[in-house]
């Protein structure tokens, strides 16, 4: 035993353990930054890079490390690169934990909800802002993990760096018990320094979690302040408490205001909007995926002010045509004009840059909401519908703060303001994912069946919530939905698809109780049947 702690001590091992760490280092720095390049050449629209990538990815991962130590050391001189042992030692590991690295990023950033970066499209932000703030701070908390078991493997792959004589510790370990022959004592003690600095390397990882764990994160952490992606928190900088199960509550709606109780003149609106210029025109839009035809030479007008109910089967393409709206989709032939302009389109007929795609849908305003909510999942209630104010808007953080605390108050979630998506209910989350649209003043709101996934006891909550919205703003809506009564009660027109085209359009009120087309009868019937 004595032997051991001499040996676990003596300066000949320590110097060993700091050639050591010193590759372990340099190769997972350089490992990290070559597999970020990796990753998002993969991640790239472009083939060749992505070819490239996958290349690479093979060739590293099917030879050994030590062939490539031995590469890096002896094969580059011939080619004018002279490197010293860890030099060559670095630079080879680093080759070879990059596209094991590029992997873990990949997948973690590909296993993002894909809705949620259509919501961030939806919002008019950037292609870099997306990435940047809602990409990269929810994949980098699931690859943590997965990079800690990484170091680890680096660490102990460090050890096949003796193949170019550097003098790390597994080296010095065989080259000291060789002249001791006391095999047992110092391999004993070289393993225990491995345990404790890959133990170290456990630590650290742990630390790193819980620094990233939106359960437990402050808003005094400084560090996470630098970030892109940093959760403001509340304007007044405090951090609230867990919500308890009684205040996490389903909680009424504000009292509706007197313009939003008092009942709707339907012909006079009708009157009304007969004179207004159109908010939306779509002529001829087809559209089909791998062959089959969702919309199909689709012709429709939607005026400023003017509520449209989209009805139909499964598959007929209401959640198409919505897209199309707001260029989330493309389509193949036809035009679409929002407030006079063309999303995606610059006015020669070149098609836009997914850049300037984003600025286009900020300046003219068309709000979307998803059926499946799409809230920014390492988000608070409020901060997502404040941080897209400041990302695309400009706001200032308390500005933004103070409009989403107005929005949340609006929708009945004030109390729900530092709860996290997967905290709330399907409701709250509709409720919020209808307040961060409107958050920016849209011109248009398109609602895409915003009551599809909910239970149906929180489904009245939220159809509350877009009456108050029509009645109250006037604002343009159109929306997707199986809800007829809410249609009949809401809608100035309703609109039925089937096939991707129109079969039956006129006023809500008129059409949907006495509908003229056989097919749209039918599907009102069956939808009756269901209600009941």
């Amino acid at each position: 035993m004595d032997l051991f702690f001499h040996y676990l001590s003596q300066p000949y091992l320590i110097t060993g353990i700091v050639y050591t760490v010193l590759i372990t280092c340099y190769g997972l720095v350089g490992g990290v930054v070559m597999g970020i390049v990796l990753a998002v050449m993969q991640l790239s629209r472009f083939r060749v890079l992505a070819s490239f990538a996958r290349g690479y990815a093979i060739i590293f991962r099917g030879t050994p490390l030590i062939l490539q130590m031995i590469f890096c050391y002896n094969a580059l001189p011939m080619i004018g690169i002279r490197l010293s042992a860890i030099e060559a030692a670095s630079l080879a590991l680093a080759l070879n934990e990059a596209p094991f690295i590029a992997e873990i990023i990949r997948a973690n950033v590909i296993a993002v909800d894909r809705g949620q970066i259509l919501a961030g499209q939806a919002l008019g932000m950037r292609p870099l802002s997306i990435m940047l703030r809602i990409v990269v701070p929810q994949a980098i908390r699931t690859m943590v993990p997965g990079l800690g078991n990484e170091a680890v493997s680096a660490l102990k792959n460090s050890s096949l760096a003796s193949v170019v004589s550097v003098q790390e510790l597994t080296l010095r370990s065989t080259q000291l018990a060789s002249a001791t022959f006391d095999f047992f004592s110092i391999f004993f003690a070289s393993g225990l320094m491995y345990l404790l600095l890959t133990g170290a390397i456990a630590v650290i990882q742990l630390v790193v979690e819980s620094a990233l764990d939106l359960e437990r994160q402050k808003t005094g952490n400084y560090f996470a302040r630098l970030l892109p992606w940093h959760r403001s928190g509340r304007a007044d900088g405090v951090t609230a408490d867990p919500v308890s199960p009684v205040a996490a509550a389903e909680a009424p709606l504000p009292p509706a205001t007197a313009k939003a109780s008092r009942p709707v003149d339907k012909e006079k609106r009708w009157a009304a909007l007969a004179s207004s210029r159109p908010a939306v025109e779509i002529r001829e839009l087809r559209k089909s995926y791998s062959g089959r035809v969702v919309l199909d030479g689709l012709t429709l007008d939607m005026r400023i002010g003017e509520v449209v109910a989209l009805l139909g089967p499964s598959g007929s393409g209401k959640s198409t045509l919505l897209r199309c709206i707001n260029h989330l989709e493309t389509w193949d032939s036809g035009e679409i004009e929002v407030l006079g302009r063309r999303i995606g389109t610059s006015p020669n007929g070149r098609t836009l840059s997914p850049r300037a795609i984003a600025n286009e849908r900020a300046s003219i305003g068309v709000g979307l909401v998803f059926q499946n909510f799409n809230l920014f999942g390492h988000l608070t209630a409020k901060e997502n519908i404040a941080g897209p104010m400041r990302w695309v808007q400009g706001l200032s953080v308390r500005e933004a703060d103070r409009r989403a605390s107005e929005l949340l108050a609006r929708v009945g979630l004030s109390h729900r303001a530092e709860a996290l998506p997967r905290h709330m209910s399907g409701g709250q989350q509709q409720r919020v994912a209808i307040a961060r649209a409107l958050a920016p003043n849209p011109a248009i709101l398109l609602l895409d069946e915003p009551t599809s996934a909910l239970d149906p006891e929180l489904v009245s909550e939220v159809l509350e919530v877009i009456r108050r919205l029509a009645v109250e703003d006037g604002l343009t809506m159109v929306i997707s939905t199986h809800q007829i009564g809410f249609a009949r009660d809401v809608a100035d027109r309703a609109v039925f698809l089937a096939d991707g085209a129109i079969v039956e359009q006129g006023a809500a009120e008129e059409m949907l109780v006495r509908p003229k087309n056989a097919r749209t009868a039918q599907f009102l019937q069956i939808m009756e049947n269901e209600a009941g």
